[in-house]
């Protein structure tokens, strides 16, 4: 006793020596701050009366208190230890709301506090109101408490807060139980947070690491820190919003494991049911997840669950939410899960939503939004009916045709340079790209065998199965994944309003989880003769060549000799036929079927230059270089801006820029922005009036190489008028094809994923075998889909006077008819596509390998 006596002595001394010199260096900075403000002589007199009242008051408690008596003392210390306990608690509770000094931590303000901001999904809309996607960090839809079920109300109070509507924030009656637990060593009393405390918790990260501190690093201190926030926050909750509101909060707040946030979440994607719909048990087992998401989660542990939810609903029991004999029978049924989890790529449009995630992330950037937590509702320009037929149409034209490409190679391997010989080290070269080769190039630096051991490592795997549409588990190794992609052709197709920009269906592959590669945008290849109306607007719309689609050219072999990069180049392209007839053509029947050698002269007498110009005026964003080949495609371009221009003969002579998103609102509906497409007059009226009539020949002219868009599908009814232009580059890499109708502009692009992919033969690899079919296919399904509204019919007849001619003869002369292989009527006996094979030198490099 005496040991511990003298410690506790020996401690008051030091507290009473830190205390007086505590006292002593604050009156002297009192001192020193009061004789600045009023003057040496005013701060001794003021003083000096502080002092004579102390000891007035000293004097005056002497005589009426005995400080000798035994309990003067203890009296004296208990005041004290009150008066100071109060005076260190009101600090304490300061320093934690004010940060004093950053030792306590952030707390959140009075604007957080009155709105408080949950993490929420935003989601993306198709013009007629289907939502194809919601992005996310946390996939979270609040609701309303209409929509919240009274059974999970009833089920949260009873497990987490049967005091909840009786208390302001804080259950003392459950710390107390607590503290006796802790004391008692009994651990079955609960823990002592409310509703309201845990909602604080999560609402506003008290524990996360930014808002500790630098006290909360000290240990024992930052869980009494973090403890006080709560409790005081929860006191603000309580003032600020009904206990109604608070449980609303709670439900969209909580997390509910499998990345799913908020009630409306885990009620889909455990029941696939609304939260206002859950029965008692349904409502047992989401309440009773919150206590450990992964240990209580029915997906992983059903066991568990079913033990965890039936102590849910013996508290429902307990406290009279539900009767005893409800209980029993409920506790005795299993849990019946009907699991449907989002993820941000369900369902259709994946590669259009990839362009809107771009979009609007850009736009968020500058307008300060999140697309990840800011709940925003996204309007898009996609109809969903329109997208559904163009990956059906997509689906079913590219199974057929791979079939063919199947055949067509049979045992042999497609990849092949431009005299036709295999690249036998093809597959070698191409994994080098991967990202495979380059982990294992980094695990093993100088080790070529066992990189090429791992590649040749077979594994069960899952790839696409293009035959069914799906995918099938294979055990294969990497080298036999890269052999079995490479032979898979790949294709994208979009289509446009060519007078609002709206675009009406995206496809950019086969199937966004095994192919990420957009080909509409992303993917830029060679257009072949798709290219050529520009060569034809230039001609009919620049005011210097003032031509018309009835103006002749003469079909016979060109030649021309240029200058690239310092180095003389000799150009002479051939038809696709290999011949030349020697005869007048008009340029709409040039355009019609295609002739290489009537592009050729044209696009030498109105300069590659200006059909370089016209290009970027209608749309293309790609570099053109102004060669003589520039007519037949030979430079890189998009899907995307193909389509685009060729809106322009659609929309009297206005580029209207392409659109995704009509408008955006916030998680409130109040539409933040609007947005408009950009135009700007690109060509004249007459001129788009006159290029419509010459894609139009592409369709109705006999041999027309489009032709079979309007015999081999349903597109013409009703007196439906179609213009369209096919195109093929060399060697069969790319086979394009680009529809206008009044309403729409469609393009599609087939090839392989690499340029020396492809078929040996043009009557298989040409655009109007590989493309027109999409194109058709997908017309074909919409003009059948009556809730469309899609009217075909013939293009609009212009308001204003036409100055040139464009009724052109249509029928051959039969010396004509011969030597082009055609039949002289309207339907073609045999057709012919454009090649686009280059004689000599050609003006780029047609096989730069996978654009993937």
């Amino acid at each position: 006793m005496e040991v511990i006596r003298s410690f506790f002595n020996k401690i008051r001394a030091l507290f009473q020596s830190i205390g007086t010199q505590l006292s002593t260096f604050i009156n002297r900075v009192a001192y020193k701050l009061t004789s600045l403000v009023t003057g040496k002589n005013r701060a001794d007199a003021y003083f000096h009366s502080y002092r004579s009242k102390k000891r007035s008051i000293s004097d005056w408690w002497h005589n009426k208190v005995d400080v000798n008596a035994p309990y003067y003392r203890p009296v004296v210390i208990i005041w004290k230890t009150f008066f100071y306990g109060f005076i260190a608690f009101a600090v304490y509770i300061f320093s934690v709301e004010t940060n004093f000094l950053w030792l306590m931590g952030s707390m959140p303000s009075v604007e957080d506090l009155q709105n408080p901001k949950v993490a929420q999904s935003s989601e993306i809309y198709t013009s007629d109101g289907v939502m194809i996607g919601k992005f996310y960090t946390e996939n979270r839809t609040p609701v309303t408490a209409k929509m919240i079920s009274p059974n999970l109300v009833k089920a949260l109070i009873a497990t987490e807060d049967v005091r909840f509507y009786t208390h302001s924030g804080i259950d003392y009656k459950a710390m107390a139980s607590v503290a006796v637990g802790i004391i008692t060593g009994a651990t079955d009393r609960g823990g002592g947070s409310t509703i309201t405390q845990q909602l604080a918790k999560k609402l506003f990260k008290t524990r996360k690491t930014g808002a500790r501190g630098i006290l909360g690093y000290v240990p024992g201190f930052g869980t009494l820190i973090y403890k006080t926030k709560e409790w005081l926050t929860a006191i603000k909750l309580e003032r600020n919003f009904t206990k109604e509101e608070i449980l609303t909060m709670y439900f969209n707040t909580v997390d509910y494991g499998n990345n799913t946030y908020g009630i409306n979440t885990a009620a889909q994607s455990y029941f696939s049911k609304s939260p206002d719909s859950l029965n008692i048990q349904e409502s047992a087992v989401l309440v009773g997840l919150q206590k450990a998401t992964t240990t209580y989660n029915p997906i992983r542990n059903m066991k568990r669950s079913l033990e965890r939810r039936n102590v849910v609903i013996n508290q429902m029991q307990k406290y009279g939410y539900i009767s005893a004999k409800q209980a029993d029978s409920i506790s005795a049924l299993p849990i019946e899960l009907k699991t449907k989890f989002e993820t941000p790529y369900d369902g259709n449009a994946n590669y259009f939503k990839n362009a809107v995630v771009d979009f609007v992330k850009k736009w968020g950037d500058e307008n300060g939004y999140d697309l990840y937590t800011d709940g925003l509702k996204i309007y898009t320009t996609i109809d969903s009916r329109m997208q559904e037929a163009a990956e059906e149409a997509m689906v079913q034209k590219m199974k057929q045709l791979q079939r063919v490409f199947e055949d067509h190679w049979r045992n042999q391997n497609p990849w092949r340079d431009e005299q036709g010989k295999e690249i036998t080290d093809f597959l070698d070269n191409v994994v080098k790209r991967t990202s495979k080769y380059k982990s294992l190039a980094a695990k093993f630096p100088n080790q070529p065998d066992s990189i090429k051991y791992y590649l040749n490592k077979k594994d069960t795997m899952t790839v696409y199965d293009w035959k069914n549409s799906g995918e099938m588990k294979k055990y294969w190794s990497s080298m036999d994944s890269l052999d079995y992609y490479k032979r898979v052709l790949r294709a994208g197709m979009m289509a446009m309003h060519p007078q609002s920009g709206q675009i009406k269906a995206w496809v950019g592959g086969l199937d966004y989880n095994y192919f990420k590669y957009d080909a509409v945008k992303q993917g830029k290849r060679q257009p072949g003769s798709t290219f050529k109306p520009f060569v034809y607007t230039t001609a009919i719309d620049d005011s210097t060549f003032n031509m018309s689609p009835c103006d002749q050219i003469v079909d016979k072999p060109f030649e021309k000799i240029y200058m690239e990069d310092g180095e003389q180049k000799e150009w002479r392209p051939r038809n696709a036929t290999g011949t030349f007839s020697y005869a007048n053509m008009t340029l709409r029947r040039a355009l019609a079927q295609s002739i290489n050698s009537v592009t050729a002269e044209l696009t030498d007498q109105v300069g590659p230059a200006n059909v370089a110009r016209y290009a970027k005026k209608m749309g293309i964003t790609t570099p053109l270089k102004a060669l003589p080949s520039i007519g037949l495609g030979p430079f890189d371009v998009s899907l995307y801006d193909m389509v685009a221009a060729y809106g322009v003969f659609v929309n009297n002579g206005t580029y209207t820029q392409p659109i995704l998103v009509t408008k955006i609102e916030d998680s409130n509906g109040k539409v933040i922005e609007e947005f408009q497409p950009e135009h700007r007059q690109a060509i004249s009226e007459e001129s788009a009036f006159l290029m419509v009539q010459m894609l139009k020949g592409g369709v109705e002219e006999p041999g027309g190489t489009s032709g079979s868009i309007r015999w081999k599908f349903d597109v013409t009814r009703n007196g439906n008028e179609l213009g369209g232009k096919t195109g093929t580059t060399s060697n069969n890499s790319d086979g394009w094809f680009m529809c206008i109708t009044r309403d729409l502009v469609v393009g599609a692009w087939v090839g392989g994923d690499d340029r020396s992919i492809h078929f040996r033969s043009t009557d298989l690899g040409e655009g109007a075998k590989t493309a027109l079919p999409i194109v058709g296919s997908f017309l074909e399904k919409i003009y059948r889909n009556k809730s469309l509204a899609l009217e075909p019919g013939p293009f609009p007849k212009p308001s204003f006077k036409i100055s040139k001619n464009y009724n052109c003869p249509t029928q051959w002369a039969p010396a004509e008819a011969d030597s082009l292989g055609i039949d002289g009527d309207s339907t073609p006996a045999k057709r012919n596509e454009e090649d686009d094979f280059l004689i000599g030198p050609p003006p780029i490099p047609l096989d730069t390998g996978s654009r993937n």
